[in-house]
């Protein structure tokens, strides 16, 4: 593991695999107890903070999203000294009011994955119940809406119902009618577990939508195809880069207000717990058990 530490985190989705003018000072591939992640770890300096960067898919687009490594990937950011993130993500808009190349700042999840991806640190021996009621960072999304004019020709949106799904294939019609009908404001595959296991790490997290369809719900429109994604994903892309360069100078060091929130959410009575459990969940939250 590297001996520099990075106090900001990015995560790259669909499109996003490397960061234009990061001053790499070194990459890493860690091992975690939960296995590497997704790709080596960027580390470097960016607009005058040091930063880790991550592409969530791998460079080259190679994991779906319920192949993911999620937990070591928020392990790995972890063990380097990460207290925020960014990750950006493609969506899907389920509202006629946020067009493709639009970007959102959602305030909150609708869990439509089926379970096959594992979605917790905690389990086999020591049990943890994290408080989630706000999945994302207030914080974050002021200071990233703060600089919604750096982007160009696209509005940034906030406070939107995220769905996240499955996939990988799209929605059926039905079902993205269904979402519509749940709150949904956008809907992507990636949002979970990535912001559950951030919770549990003590890591602030705000995800970063970036509109490339309208999913299936407009019945008079051909269904999403990837082509048609693919045809946002340089614009999109441009943009983020934009958005992200403005934000990171206003991200300024402070006290994390999640930090400690996990000691209190372990409810194991120590002598229960699996010591090869707590031997993994230590190179987390060091010290905690």
């Amino acid at each position: 593991m590297s001996a520099i530490k990075a106090r900001i985190g990015v995560i790259g989705g669909s499109g996003i695999y490397d960061i234009d003018g990061l001053k790499v000072e070194e990459e890493v591939f860690p091992e975690t107890p939960w296995g590497k992640p997704s790709d080596a770890i960027v580390i470097g300096e960016y607009a005058g903070k040091r930063l880790a960067f991550l592409p969530r898919h791998g460079r080259g687009h190679f994991l779906t999203p319920s192949e993911v490594p999620a937990r070591a990937n928020i392990c790995a950011l972890k063990m380097l000294g990460v207290s925020e993130i960014l990750a950006f993500s493609a969506v899907g808009s389920l509202r006629e009011e946020i067009p493709p190349r639009d970007f959102v700042l959602p305030n909150q999840i609708i869990d439509r994955t089926r379970g096959i991806r594992p979605s917790t640190f905690f389990g086999e021996g020591v049990v943890a119940h994290a408080a989630f009621g706000d999945p994302f960072s207030a914080h974050l999304a002021d200071v990233i809406f703060a600089q919604a004019g750096a982007m160009e020709n696209a509005a940034l949106h906030r406070d939107k119902t995220l769905v996240c799904m499955e996939g990988p294939l799209f929605s059926t019609r039905a079902e993205s009618l269904a979402y519509r009908s749940l709150g949904g404001d956008v809907i992507n595959m990636s949002a979970l577990p990535e912001a559950k296991l951030a919770r549990e790490a003590e890591i602030n997290y705000q995800m970063v939508c970036m509109s490339t369809d309208y999913d299936s719900w407009r019945l008079e429109e051909e269904a999403v195809t990837a082509e048609e994604i693919m045809a946002h994903f340089s614009a999109n892309t441009t943009n983020a880069k934009k958005l992200l360069a403005a934000v990171i100078p206003h991200l300024e060091d402070r006290p994390n207000p999640l930090e400690g929130s996990m000691r209190t959410a372990v409810i194991t009575a120590p002598e229960k717990r699996n010591p090869a459990t707590v031997a993994k969940l230590n190179q987390l939250l060091p010290g905690y058990f």
